[in-house]
């Protein structure tokens, strides 16, 4: 059941690639400045849960709401002007342009988005590599980059599909602390995230999909209770 006052709500959510029916009617909401981990095996269509709330995939039906606006009914340009921001696995770093301009290539879509300076006080490595072309960042640079791109432009739900895949120890726990920064200022975050340790040290809450369809749903703090479902489910 959706819960009143949700940030985003998705209601019997089906989405299609051609004639390949992958999401079987998902069902979650989100609480403002709530962080939600989706969690599941690869292929039951997490990141297609992503791109179908975004608008990425336009064969869908349902109900999308994000802060009392109709999402179905708006074109993909649109919808990033709600203050919905994607963070791509692949990252999309322009390789020729420098980090700055980067970061500066999105346009704002609302009030409240990061300075260059606040980006910078939480991403120090992108400061030190600001004039460097996109070409010469390392895979976690890259990551913090993508997610740097989103802060600046005034978005208040940050989607990211798998921020940690392939990254170095080090990286993994300083992209950790910064989304724990981020939701201490109020961000809101739905992660898409392999790494189910990492995972379980910062998210409130956690959407467990199987099949294309969300099968359990439950807070932190009932994750110990529902380890034997996590261990069947995905093996951890």
């Amino acid at each position: 059941m959706t819960r009143p006052n949700a940030l985003l709500s998705v209601s019997d959510l089906n989405a299609w690639y051609g004639e390949s029916h992958a999401l079987h009617g998902v069902n979650l909401d989100i609480l403002p400045g709530e962080m939600v981990t989706l969690v599941g095996r690869n292929g039951v269509g997490k990141t297609t849960t992503l791109r179908a709330i975004i608008g990425l995939i336009r064969k869908r039906t349902g109900a999308l709401q994000f802060d009392g606006k109709d999402l179905m009914r708006l074109p993909l340009h649109r919808t990033a002007h709600t203050g919905i921001g994607f963070v791509p696995e692949e990252r999309g770093i322009f390789a020729s342009l420098t980090v700055e301009e980067n970061l500066m290539l999105p346009p704002v879509v609302a009030p409240g988005g990061m300075s260059l300076k606040e980006i910078f006080d939480l991403f120090p490595n992108l400061q030190e590599r600001r004039n460097s072309q996109g070409t010469r960042l390392s895979g976690g640079e890259q990551q913090m980059l993508a997610m740097a791109r989103m802060l600046r432009t005034g978005v208040r739900l940050l989607l990211l599909d798998e921020p940690t895949e392939g990254l170095a120890p080090v990286i993994v726990q300083r992209i950790g602390e910064v989304l724990v920064e981020l939701k201490a200022r109020g961000m809101t975050v739905l992660l898409v995230e392999q790494n189910f340790r990492f995972a379980s040290r910062i998210a409130d809450r956690f959407f467990l999909m199987e099949h294309g369809k969300v099968t359990a749903d439950f807070p932190a703090d009932e994750l110990e209770k529902r380890m034997n479902l996590l261990h069947q489910v995905l093996g951890v």
